[in-house]
């Protein structure tokens, strides 16, 4: 989702929420039996009015009467009432049912998008769009669309009821309609605005919270804590600032439509009155005519409130739907081809040129041609922004270079399924991730369907099985967010343990050891040493042991191969990599 200007963003409309349809009729039967429990309660509310009246006209003239009289009036609220509770049943598990679906539908979009996606925007405000939006449009299916079909129905029936009860009256009380409906429409279009104005707010908090709980140690490590909290307060108070403008138009339009609606009840309950009196109309059919009035004025009052809900929620669904309408600039070929099994390794870069999305003007690979040989180990050198850890990116086809190719095994991967391409690759980042589960899932995240002993055999090439065999729980052990019950060393070993799982014939690995004392630095060493053989591997060096042991060192700058070979002919050489290991390996 590229950056819009606020400006030129589409406002949303109520028509968004029809978006919210195909999730409703996946759950057709709730919804039908909904409608039925609906129709009954609207049909008891209806009834008692008339019941009400005919007790007054009729319920005092003998005691038969009087228990006929009330004996429907309970039977009716009875029937309202079990029709009630299965209506509420109905529409609030089908509200839940319907934003799961949409939540799942949404969390498997936003993780199958490319990582320019990601790049472009923060993950905080995704995840207020899988929570503070969903829930809206939560209430939205289980209570606001409940209240305005029941509303509707009601005050639709209520003003037959009235006709047929006393239609002078009714035609003076139709005058209120239109003036009650005035204000909405009018105060919709100002709330509609504010609403949408008031979730970026709340995305905003979310997003700074995410950042920095992510990142507390950092927070903590520079003693930030008071600055931290005060700019999340201050996101907050501005949330809340622009949440008291949408509580405040609500307010004044809900306020402006009752007042209409009741002050025309009560002119014409004053005219009912007069007749009464004068004996044009029994006492019964006045309090009919007034309960009905009362119920039709009170389901328009309540179509008021629940307005401003929908304008809420159309704001949420908007944010939502531009989500799910996203499509990934990374996707399968119409004719995918496979890569010949066994895959060798064979990489090859074409005169390859790439832009980020972010950074149109300045190349991160420009004309850069390279091949690895099946089984071929090669060390990627050079200085910060020289693009090493482009060349992953884009082996991972997380981006596609603007011009050139890229071969595996004499594959172009642009005609390879994505999905298919990463499961011959693995990949032991610098700063491992580590999910906040146990030991084992941790570890099969390489290869799910991996049985316990195959898992616990890489755990053991990874010299990771001596720390984990004695945690409390030993492999099922929690590890904490982000591995945080473990030390740098072990997470690094937990995550070459998953890439000797998944057991790919292609290896990037950005060199795990730069940041590790020298013990540890020994036990990964080894354990890559393991993780290497046999498999085609890239290594972005940062240390002088790493270079001695590949085959061939590739020296990168501003994008372009600008020497290669082993560690001594470069030496010999001079140059940029002569300065490089005096300054970086050799210290």
């Amino acid at each position: 989702m590229s950056a819009v200007p606020e400006a030129t963003k589409p406002k949303p409309r109520i028509g968004t929420l029809r978006a919210l349809w195909p999730f409703v009729m996946r759950q057709r039967g709730l919804f039908i039996a909904w409608l039925l429990a609906l129709a009954v309660a609207s049909v008891a509310t209806l009834s008692l009015p008339f019941a009400f009246g005919k007790m007054i006209d009729h319920g005092f003239s003998s005691g038969a009467n009087v228990d006929r009289a009330f004996l429907f009036l309970f039977i009716v609220a009875l029937v309202l009432a079990l029709a009630s509770a299965t209506r509420f049943y109905f529409v609030s598990l089908l509200g839940e049912r319907v934003v799961a679906d949409l939540r799942r539908q949404l969390y498997g979009q936003l993780i199958g998008l490319d990582a320019g996606f990601h790049d472009r925007n923060r993950s905080g405000e995704l995840i207020s769009r899988l929570t503070a939006d969903a829930e809206l449009l939560r209430s939205v299916v289980g209570s606001s669309m409940s209240v305005a079909l029941r509303s509707s129905v009601t005050v639709i029936g209520s003003l037959v009821m009235l006709f047929v009860t006393e239609p002078r009256l009714a035609a003076y009380a139709l005058v209120g309609i239109p003036l009650a409906v005035l204000p909405i429409v009018i105060g919709g279009r100002r709330i509609q605005k504010v609403s949408r104005d008031s979730q970026d707010r709340v995305a905003d908090a979310n997003a700074l919270a995410t950042e920095t709980l992510g990142a507390v140690r950092t927070v903590q490590a520079h003693a930030r804590e008071p600055y931290e909290r005060g700019r999340f307060g201050n996101a907050v108070a501005l949330a809340v600032d622009t949440a008291r403008k949408r509580i405040r138009s609500q307010a004044w339009v809900t306020a402006v439509a009752i007042t209409l609606i009741f002050g025309a009840i009560t002119l014409v309950l004053w005219s009912g009155a007069h007749d009464v009196i004068s004996g044009r109309m029994t006492a019964g059919t006045l309090g009919q005519f007034v309960l009905y009035a009362l119920i039709g004025g009170g389901s328009v009052g309540a179509l008021a409130e629940v307005w401003n809900e929908l304008q809420r929620a159309a704001g949420g669904m908007g944010r939502i739907n531009d989500l799910l309408q996203e499509t990934s600039g990374i996707v399968a070929p119409a004719m995918v081809q496979t890569l010949l099994h066994p895959v060798r390794g064979e990489l090859r870069f074409d005169d390859v040129t790439f832009h980020y999305p972010m950074r149109p003007d300045l190349p991160a690979l420009q004309d850069f041609s390279m091949l690895v040989q099946p089984g071929e180990t090669v060390a990627l050198v050079g200085p910060s922004g020289a693009g090493k850890s482009t060349v992953f990116s884009l082996l991972l086809r997380f981006h596609d270079p603007q011009s050139g190719r890229l071969l595996v095994d004499g594959t172009d991967i642009r005609t390879l399924d994505p999905s298919a391409l990463r499961e011959h690759i693995a990949l032991v980042p610098q700063s491992p991730t580590i999910f906040a589960t146990s030991a084992r899932d941790n570890i099969r995240y390489g290869r799910l369907e991996a049985t316990d002993a195959e898992l616990e055999a890489a755990a053991m090439s990874a010299e990771a099985h001596e720390f984990l065999s004695v945690l409390p729980k030993g492999y099922d052990e929690e590890l904490g967010e982000r591995g945080a019950r473990l030390s740098g060393g072990q997470q690094q070993r937990v995550a070459i343990a998953r890439a000797l799982l998944k057991d790919a014939p292609i290896l990037l690995l950005d060199e795990a050891t730069s940041a590790l004392d020298a013990q540890s630095e020994r036990a990964v060493q080894h354990a890559l040493e393991n993780l290497m053989e046999g498999r085609t591997t890239l290594v972005i060096a940062h240390r002088l042991a790493t270079v001695l042991k590949a085959d061939r060192i590739v020296v990168m700058d501003h994008g372009r191969i600008v020497a290669e070979g082993t560690h001594d002919a470069l030496m010999a050489e001079g140059g940029l990599y002569s300065e490089l290991a005096k300054l970086q390996f050799l210290d």
